[in-house]
């Protein structure tokens, strides 16, 4: 037997997947996450697995993972201490940025503090031009009185980031040199060797931000290798990436700022699949879990891409599943400021100590507490039997925030609960602007351990007609990250004015980037035989400042088909901004390739049908709507397809538990996912 896992390591709780490739079935467990120690949970879940399913580590033949340790760094500002290094008069080029304001709406808005401040950053006598010709060679002297101003500010590490180096890395690779001459044990960064894009500024924060996380991230991945080998697991570890692929851990150690949005990408991975699998082409996952909730559109059963993604306050500008956090998660603390107004986040409980009723030490009111005090959970076990929920130490803590509000205990409660949804509501009226869309048109596809909890909440105030809750919700990111796709991208900057000869270039530098992506494929799985190609290129009218990614046509380009290349663009910026210009001058700015290569998927099992309606486990007493109600509690595992039952209602299983507001019904599809209606008449979309 070759098993095939995947984990998906959150701020609360480290999810498991199972996968056994000959039978397509799947089997998931769920264990507190230890980020204070590394490997421990994959210790802990490889001996529940065992004990659980009977499951031998010496069966696992793949071996991925996904986490959010990257991001979490750049969020905690935790990361190494670093200096940079730039071309002679460019050292402000990460305090000037695009010099604009993090809300234009909000007049105190400032610009967060750089991870490199100014009196740590250094120029170097040198200069590229644009077309990589070389102006001035590198100064070997400045380069050395540089070095010795980083060590004078206590840095642990180096970026060099030059000029045009996009163009001609030629003086980067010159300075990393001298530096690694001078100090062989100085970590040494480019930007072109992180991701080689035109503009300075973002070359130079992408670089800095995959420098700012590596060396936690190799530890990282290091103890996870050192805890497989523990448990007796063969597999090569594997990491997820931000564009939702995976890669070898080995390259994910000095290529950090691929996998940086690990996390958050496999769980759209896995909402997708679940979603083509049931037949929805439009729908919106809703990722919420112990920090934060996070939002991602599939349009046609695809997750949407995208450059300049927010990690904390900075863009990260490569590409990456569009996901976007608009709000809290379930250990999010409730508190009450110095005016007296209810606020919720964005500290959270994490999984040490968590929320007060799971009983590990925690004192402050959560988003769980207070759907526990509302009676939604405590009828049942959490996280695969490893939390007993204390509802009585929940109301406690709730308690506190009652007084000092001067509200009752069980509105307080709720009062918790509609904050929260306040601030995921404008997260995603900001997401349906950026796109265009309405969400009248999606289904709702929640995840994650609190996202069933909230989804009912959500889609009311956003008049969403339909929810879908997938039969393991808790651990979707897991499975996400077990069937990603292997998978990497490639980039070369072109700035070609596009005519029948720069064609010729184009279809030259494809031909190099394809070469490279198989090099690169075979390193990661042994074989190209199944790799897929994607490309894509920047494309604008002469003059414009931004770009249009046009999918291309490879054979488009080797034929010198110069109109099926323009006719490309001209279409992408008609479905875009509604015009177009047949007579302009287009350039080709960059040229994008993707490669990727099918992993085994599972299949969704079918479960049994019933013509009786479903029986609750028993009935009880929840708060919701500002009045208690006596609801039925029904056994996910209980329920068969074709079965119905109304709203008011709570359903729970291992991974989470699902709220059923009043005014919604609920069908078991014939795969077992939890479709929940609006029962009062759909609302309309424009």
């Amino acid at each position: 037997m070759s098993l095939r896992i995947g984990v998906d390591i959150g701020g609360s709780f480290a999810d498991f997947a199972v996968l056994d490739p000959q039978t397509r079935s799947v089997r998931t467990l769920k264990v507190f996450s230890r980020p204070e120690s590394p490997g421990s949970e994959v210790l802990e879940g490889m001996a529940s697995l065992a004990h659980r399913y009977g499951i031998d580590a010496r069966e696992v033949a793949y071996f991925t993972h996904g986490t959010t340790v990257g991001v979490n760094a750049v969020v905690q500002r935790k990361g190494l201490r670093l200096g940079l290094l730039t071309t002679r008069n460019f050292e402000d080029v990460l305090d000037l940025a695009r010099l604009k304001i993090p809300d234009m709406y909000h007049l105190m808005s400032v610009r967060p503090e750089s991870l490199i401040p100014r009196d740590r950053v250094f120029g170097i006598d040198e200069r590229t031009n644009f077309d990589g010709t070389v102006e001035s060679a590198v100064d070997d002297a400045s380069v050395l009185a540089a070095l010795a101003a980083v060590e004078r500010t206590g840095c642990e590490g180096v970026v060099v980031s030059l000029l045009h180096a996009y163009r001609n890395p030629a003086h980067e690779q010159r300075v990393k040199a001298i530096l690694q001459r001078a100090r062989p044990n100085l970590f040494v960064s480019c930007s072109h060797e992180v991701w080689p894009i035109i503009r300075e500024y973002e070359r130079t924060l992408t670089a800095v931000i995959g420098s700012y996380v590596q060396p936690k991230v190799s530890h990282y991945l290091s103890s996870l290798q050192d805890a497989l080998k523990e448990t007796g697991v063969p597999a090569e570890l594997k990491v997820t990436k931000s564009n939702g692929g995976v890669m070898s851990a080995e390259h994910g150690k000095t290529n950090c700022v691929q996998m940086i949005l690990s996390g958050t990408a496999s769980g759209v991975i896995g909402a997708a699949y679940v979603a083509q699998q049931c037949g929805v082409p439009n729908c919106m996952s809703l990722d919420i879990g112990g920090t934060t909730a996070d939002v991602a559109l599939i349009i046609d059963g695809k997750p949407q891409y995208a450059t300049g993604e927010y990690i904390g306050d900075f863009q990260i500008h490569i590409p990456s599943v569009s996901v976007s956090s608009i709000g809290d998660g379930g250990g999010s603390i409730a508190w009450v400021d110095e005016f007296g107004v209810l606020k919720v986040g964005p500290e959270s409980a994490g999984s040490n100590p968590g929320p007060v009723c799971y009983g590990r030490g925690g004192t402050r009111p959560t988003i769980t507490d207070a759907f526990a005090v509302m009676g939604v959970l405590g009828q049942a076990d959490l996280g695969y039997s490893a939390v007993q929920v204390d509802r009585e130490a929940a109301k406690r803590a709730v308690g506190e925030l009652a007084d000092a509000l001067g509200q009752d205990l069980y509105k307080t409660a709720e009062a918790i609960i509609n904050v929260s949804i306040s601030g995921m509501y404008a997260g995603v009226s900001r997401l349906v602007s950026r796109f265009g869309i309405d969400p009248r048109n999606f289904a709702l596809l929640p995840f994650g351990g609190a996202g069933p909890m909230l989804a009912c909440h959500l889609a009311r105030v956003l008049k969403m007609n339909e929810i879908v809750v997938p039969m393991t919700p808790g651990v979707l990111s897991a499975l996400g990250g077990l069937i990603a796709d292997t998978k990497n991208d490639f980039v070369k900057t072109t700035y070609y004015n596009l005519d029948s000869s720069t064609l010729r270039q184009l279809d030259r530098d494809r031909a190099e980037l394809e070469r490279i992506a198989r090099d690169w494929i075979r390193e990661e799985i042994g074989s190209d035989a199944e790799a897929q190609i994607t490309l894509s290129a920047d494309m604008r009218y002469r003059g414009q400042s931004f770009e249009v990614d046009t999918p291309l046509n490879p054979a488009a380009l080797a034929a010198g088909n110069l109109t099926a290349v323009r006719d490309a663009f001209h279409r992408e910026h008609e479905k875009l901004y509604g015009h177009s210009d047949d007579t302009a001058m287009v350039q080709v700015i960059a040229l994008r390739l993707v490669i990727a290569a099918p992993t085994p998927k599972p299949a969704l099992e079918t479960v049994e049908e019933a013509n009786d309606p479903p029986l609750p486990i028993r009935w009880v007493d929840v708060f919701l709507d500002g009045a208690f109600r006596e609801v039925p509690l029904y056994q996910r595992s209980a329920l068969c397809a074709t079965q119905r039952f109304d709203g008011p209602a709570v359903v729970v299983q291992d991974d989470t538990t699902t709220c059923v507001l009043p005014g919604y019904t609920a069908a078991v599809d014939r795969h077992g996912n939890l479709v929940i209606r609006n029962a009062r008449g759909e609302h309309e979309a424009v």
